[in-house]
């Protein structure tokens, strides 16, 4: 992989690799980056992994080459600015919505906001990073009260703390450093939407590459609700002369009522109401925006209420021009509200490997990697969906050639596992049981979940595919085994959850999505992964069911291309739960027929670890029986 990579910058052609857990797949990257004679970007989609590179795996790589002359082993970090505390909010304090400061709340928040801000101020003494992960322990709502968004920041030159604002000093380490580690967020406002974050580099290795279009996806979708139409307009008001700020504020009522009367879901086409509304919205912030007077202040510091409240109506003028538009390249859509807050409006590009093609694949090298890029046994699924086109794959080792414009060559290399899946892991696919219903679990279900639990004396991990079906599971476990020691996902926060199900083997610990891709559990502890359902997207998710609406219009499968290629990414990441080391034993059970019926059965077979494959239920729990007696003697 090593030697893959560095030919790869060298050659100026992309990279996909696939290198299975116990690869040493972070060395592989690191190692010919670190000798690329440029700067070299590597981007993460999880806070984890970047800690993993910065606190672990690069340290121990410069002090290994630490005797290599002329060598540049200099790195930094850069993440998106409410990752870092502001000094600004936390010496001046948080505006309400009017811009007035808001009072310290009393009792345990209030309690906490002063240790953040305490912790910060000693950050900022020490020459410390101002990072969250590095903060004491808080919630997302105590955090907000001593950081910043990218739209209520002053600014540098701005701000009077600016020479000591940690997002500014993380920036010049990064513009003095060979390698910068990054995520997949701020790479995509970086690279796709032009929004520079990013000093100038040369290659970018992207890795947990398998979740980059959701990451681009995220970054590129906005959202409006009436709440933040009225919130923007009393922000404003204190500001602005005249009307401009009363006829955005009736422009939100106006939101409010289309909002109110149109249907939830995705919008083929704009209802009338809802259109005049967003076109409303649109030209009252416009107007609102040239309405505020401008700058006075001589000192070059400004009002900073009044910079934050013309920044806000700005985006506002931004998310309800791009809604208004109605463009075929978007995809519009209403939430239900409910339990989750008032109704939104969501706007979120159809697909995203076009920007991608032509704003990052044609001017950097990229190398995309993860334990799971191959779907059904091929890389063409994950390297179409970030803009490569299959027929532009060349073979590694063939040497340099050649290409006409526009064509852009890419090379495939699956490094292989060092694990012995065959010998190690069982595939059960229980395909007697009934295909899933949209009742949840029924009692063929439960009944085979609760043997198999039962056989493998807990070291469960459940992965279901909706938190209901989750709770019923876990339920019905604790109601018939009563000895082990059940968790569900809500139980505690998820880092709780998860120390416990690793200290204690009798454990079984049931969840959702979150579980499926970022659980690391190696040994005894998991010997069992329940899959209750092949996880295909929702009917009614609007993007998943846009994108597959447009495969299907432009002549392609929209059912293999998204929503199987969706369910087969997945799924290998949840088998990949199960071996995390060489001594690893168990069992990825399927409790959805369909993986053996259906005709697309194969294509996510293949996307799976090459595992044992059996539809004996017996076979299984005798199996799980004899791991369970291993563990315990």
């Amino acid at each position: 992989m090593a030697q893959a990579v560095g030919e790869a910058l060298v050659s100026e052609e992309h990279l996909v690799v696939q290198a299975g857990t116990g690869t040493g797949k972070s060395l592989g990257y690191l190692v010919p980056s670190l000798l690329h004679d440029d700067r070299v970007v590597v981007a993460t989609a999880t806070l984890a992994l970047q800690h993993q590179l910065v606190e672990r795996d690069l340290p121990r790589l410069v002090d290994a080459v630490k005797d290599v002359p002329g060598l540049d082993t200099s790195y930094a970090v850069l993440k998106g600015r409410s990752n870092y505390a502001c000094l600004h909010r936390v010496r001046e304090g948080v505006p309400d919505d009017q811009g007035a400061l808001v009072q310290l709340p009393e009792g345990s928040m209030g309690a906490k906001i002063l240790e953040l801000r305490g912790w910060a101020e000693k950050e900022a003494e020490e020459g410390g990073t101002g990072e969250r992960d590095a903060a004491p322990r808080h919630t997302d709502r105590e955090w907000r009260q001593v950081s910043v968004n990218h739209r209520d920041c002053l600014g540098a030159s701005r701000c009077p703390f600016g020479q000591e604002c940690f997002v500014e000093l993380a920036r010049e380490k990064a513009q003095r450093s060979h390698l910068i580690v990054t995520n997949h967020s701020l790479l995509a406002i970086d690279a796709v939407e032009g929004v520079p974050m990013i000093p100038e580099y040369d290659a970018v290795v992207i890795d947990e590459a398998h979740e980059l279009v959701a990451r681009v996806t995220q970054a590129a979708t906005d959202e409006l609700t009436a709440l933040d139409v009225d919130r923007a307009a009393k922000r404003a008001q204190r500001y602005v002369d005249g009307d401009a700020a009363h006829d955005l504020a009736d422009a939100g009522d106006a939101l409010r009522d289309a909002i109110a009367a149109a249907p939830t879901g995705r919008f083929e086409a704009l209802p009338e109401q809802l259109s005049d509304a967003l076109q409303l919205v649109r030209d009252a912030s416009r107007a609102c925006v040239s309405a505020f007077p401008k700058e006075q202040s001589s000192d070059g510091e400004g009002d900073p209420g009044r910079q934050q409240a013309r920044g806000g109506v700005q985006e506002l003028f931004a998310t309800a021009e791009r809604m208004a538009a109605g463009s075929q390249a978007d995809v519009l859509w209403l939430t239900d509200g409910g339990d989750r807050g008032p109704q939104r409006l969501c706007v979120a590009p159809l697909q995203v490997w076009g920007q991608m093609r032509d704003k990052l694949l044609t001017e950097k090298t990229v190398v995309f990697t993860s334990a799971t890029l191959m779907l059904g046994g091929d890389f063409s699924s994950v390297a179409t969906s970030v803009g490569l086109k299959p027929s532009e794959r060349v073979e590694v080792g063939s040497g340099g050639h050649d290409v006409p414009d526009g064509v852009l060559p890419w090379r495939g290399l699956d490094v292989g596992s060092p694990f012995d899946y065959g010998q190690q892991g069982i595939l059960y696919v229980a395909r007697h049981l009934p295909p899933p219903g949209r009742d949840g679990l029924v009692k063929a279900q439960l009944d085979e979940i609760v043997e198999l639990v039962d056989a493998a004396d807990g070291r469960a991990l459940g992965l279901f595919s909706s938190r209901r079906a989750a709770e019923a599971a876990a339920e019905e476990v604790r109601k018939r085994l009563p000895h082990l020691t059940t968790l569900a996902q809500g139980d505690a926060q998820l880092s709780e959850l998860s120390a416990q199900f690793v200290s204690d083997p009798h454990t079984v610990l049931f969840g959702t999505l979150s579980l499926w891709q970022g659980l690391d559990v190696p040994g005894d502890t998991c010997q069992l992964v329940l899959i209750d359902r092949i996880p295909f997207p929702r009917p009614d998710d609007p993007l998943m069911s846009a994108r597959q609406k447009a495969a299907d219009d432009a002549g392609g499968n929209g059912f293999m291309q998204v929503a199987a290629t969706h369910a087969a990414l997945l799924m290998a990441q949840g088998a990949g739960r199960l071996i995390r080391t060489t001594s690893d034993r168990g069992v990825v059970a399927v409790l959805d027929p369909r993986l053996a019926t259906a005709r697309y059965g194969g294509f996510l077979k293949a996307s799976l670890p090459p595992m044992w494959t059996t539809t004996d239920g017996g076979v299984v729990r005798q199996a799980l029986k004899r791991l369970a007696a291993s563990a315990t003697s």
